[in-house]
């Protein structure tokens, strides 16, 4: 039989894993080496893999235990209640024809398509599995940077100055989700806040990563609002340095698998004005609760800690 291969696909993150078929148990000996390739790499891909719902949800349990689908969905496919759906199309339908616009107002630069998943929960999922079902023929690339990377691309005395930092993660980051639309009434009745620290140690490699993302972190603690404004700006453009990133063409079958804990993520920004359908699958692993330099873990402000059981509330 042939061995699973590993190949690095950039050079600081990102690697194809050929000779394997997801759809299959992966043998022990697979699996350490999948799991060796994601702490080393970061986020690893598989190409041209024949999954549905229930294959992707099994492949995933065999790195842990699953969440609910997402924080704010209330429709996730009958009988699998962890794969969110990603498509624009369904979003509109869920929210109105507005979703778009008012999703896009939030973002008024380039940094704030980055994001981690779900770090407002007091436990950011462990890693996310992305399974592509429909992607249009061109465009539509997800980029991933390195947070390890990019705290170790930091100056000495500024790395010793952020592993001191905490910061409040929330939905809607550093613009509060206001008004009365069905989107911004999901968020609000269904409020995540955790306060994080800004360098998190990966609890099974012990590496450093940096730990704020524009999509969620809203500011940092303890320090004056415009010198909060200032640090996390900075952090951003490090951690966005192209030379940390690795970029994923998508074809149906693909699927990516990257560590929540060290990796932040952009999804496509060029698709808005093209007439293209894009869908895809996510489940995610339930996280632990991170960890700063200090051993100082982080804190719940709202809502619960995000795992199987969670349900969301709805005033439809």
């Amino acid at each position: 039989m042939t061995r699973i291969t590993v190949r690095p696909v950039a050079g600081h993150i990102g690697a194809d894993i050929g000779n394997v078929d997801l759809a299959q148990p992966l043998t022990d000996s697979d699996l350490r080496t999948v799991k060796e390739a994601l702490h080393r790499h970061k986020v690893v891909f598989f190409r041209g893999q024949a999954l549905d719902h229930a294959a992707q949800i099994a492949f995933a349990r065999q790195f842990g235990e699953l969440t609910y689908a997402h924080p704010h969905d209330d429709a996730p496919p009958e009988d699998h209640p962890e794969i969110f759906t990603i498509d624009p199309a369904r979003f509109e339908q869920r929210y109105g024809a507005d979703f778009v616009a008012e999703y896009r107002k939030r973002q008024y630069s380039y940094f704030d398509g980055w994001h981690t998943d779900v770090t407002a929960a007091v436990n950011p999922p462990a890693g996310s599995i992305l399974r592509a079902e429909r992607v249009p023929e061109f465009g539509g690339d997800t980029t991933w940077t390195n947070l390890v990377a990019a705290y170790q691309g930091l100056s000495a005395p500024l790395r010793a100055f952020v592993d001191t930092l905490r910061a409040e993660h929330r939905y809607g980051g550093s613009r509060r989700v206001e008004g009365d639309s069905e989107y911004a009434r999901r968020i609000n009745d269904n409020l995540l806040v955790a306060v994080h620290p800004v360098v998190r140690v990966h609890p099974e490699t012990g590496e450093r990563a940096l730990f704020v993302n524009p999509g969620f972190t809203s500011h940092i603690v303890d320090v004056h609002p415009s010198e909060s404004k200032r640090l996390l700006e900075l952090l951003y453009a490090e951690i966005t340095r192209p030379e940390y990133t690795v970029r994923f063409r998508w074809e149906p079958g693909h699927v990516a698998f990257w560590d929540n804990r060290a990796t932040a993520h952009l999804a496509p920004r060029d698709l808005a004005h093209l007439d293209v359908e894009r869908r895809l699958h996510r489940v995610t692993l339930i996280g632990d609760i991170p960890v700063g330099p200090d051993g100082r873990p982080s804190e719940l402000l709202s809502g619960r800690p995000f795992t199987a059981d969670h349900r969301v509330v709805t005033n439809a």
